[in-house]
């Protein structure tokens, strides 16, 4: 009796302890904001830069003393920032819950409004603490879902938001001249970071999934449910550059899926195929994002930051290119 009261009294009090801290930092957070936004409207009335610079001078020397040095002048500065580009203050409200001020200093650096917002919300949405979103920040995770999203068409069959392009496998430590078996068995190894890397929402279901049509087995290489989505995804590996003769392939797949494996109640299932390279143009040219497949590379191996950056950027700006080309000389229909 004593040692289960003494269990229950304890789950109370670190429950307490636990919301008492996420609250203080919420106020915490929120105090920054409005700091910031009071500041920015006082050098907005006078309109002019210099004025700024003394003012933040002059009060971090004052608050400083009195409150600490987490009212220092830089401290003060990205206090301005943050109330400049988090001005909608119902987002606000809802990330302060989330959000310490050291993942508010991780973003405020950030080109973007949807880059702030994507990185925000994957806080919130999986949890996790300054170090792993300053990691997702430097592997160009927002860049990579936008390349994915505008490789979609507006008919597209495959959700927006749920994939990105190109993966990266690094963390499994594969060797040169691996095979297919050995990139399945490290995603299986190494689950918890692959999922991670995959995106939120997605759960594991079965690798080799057999299928049977015409007595003869199909076998899928992974498959995985979007809890989010409601929805089967099929995984297919390709050690090799995208062929299209894949699509045929994923196709049978994602039929035997809808037929025999969904549920009442889900939608229907789509598939990426995961390949060394993926041959953008000529997934584009096949509509595959129609049929409900996404086509995208894995790179089991990361160039240095600079070429990191650089490759990420060109694919990037190659995938706008092929974005304004379908919006200027958009496929006709094919008689029926």
């Amino acid at each position: 009796m004593t040692k289960t009261c003494y269990l229950r009294v304890s789950e109370i009090i670190e429950n307490r302890k636990y919301h008492a801290i996420m609250h203080a930092n919420q106020e915490t957070t929120l105090m920054f904001w409005e700091v910031g936004q009071h500041i920015n409207s006082i050098v907005l009335e006078n309109k002019r830069a210099a004025y700024g610079k003394k003012i933040l001078t002059e009060l971090a020397t004052k608050l400083v003393t009195k409150y600490g040095n987490s009212f220092s002048e830089r401290n003060l500065y990205r206090m301005t920032l943050f109330a400049e580009r988090f001005p909608n203050t119902v987002i606000l409200t809802e990330l302060a819950t989330k959000l310490s001020w050291s993942h508010i200093t991780e973003l405020l650096p950030l080109k973007t409004d949807e880059a702030r917002m994507y990185y925000a919300q994957d806080v919130v949405a999986r949890n996790y603490g300054t170090k792993e979103l300053r990691r997702q920040i430097s592997r160009k995770a927002f860049e990579r879902r936008e390349i994915a999203n505008i490789e979609l068409s507006k008919d597209s069959a495959v959700p927006f938001n749920v994939f990105k392009d190109p993966y990266l496998l690094d963390l499994f430590g594969l060797k040169e001249n691996f095979i297919e078996a050995d990139l399945e068995k490290a995603i299986l190894v190494e689950l918890e970071a692959f999922l991670l890397e995959f995106g939120h929402g997605f759960t594991f279901v079965e690798r080799q999934k057999r299928m049977i049509i015409d007595d003869e087995d199909i076998v899928l290489d992974l498959l995985f449910y979007h809890r989010i989505l409601k929805r089967l995804v099929a995984v297919e590996l390709k050690l090799d550059v995208f062929k299209a003769a894949y699509k045929g392939q994923m196709e049978l797949y994602l039929k035997l899926l809808d037929r025999y494996e969904r549920k009442e109640g889900e939608e229907t299932p789509i598939g990426i195929i995961l390949c060394a390279s993926a041959s953008r143009e000529k997934v584009e040219l096949l509509e595959m994002d129609k049929a409900g497949i996404a086509v995208a590379e894995y790179w089991t191996h990361l160039p240095p930051k600079a070429e990191f950056e650089t490759k990420i950027k060109t694919i990037l700006i190659e995938a706008k290119e092929r974005l304004e080309r379908r919006r200027t000389f958009p496929q006709k229909e094919t008689p029926k």
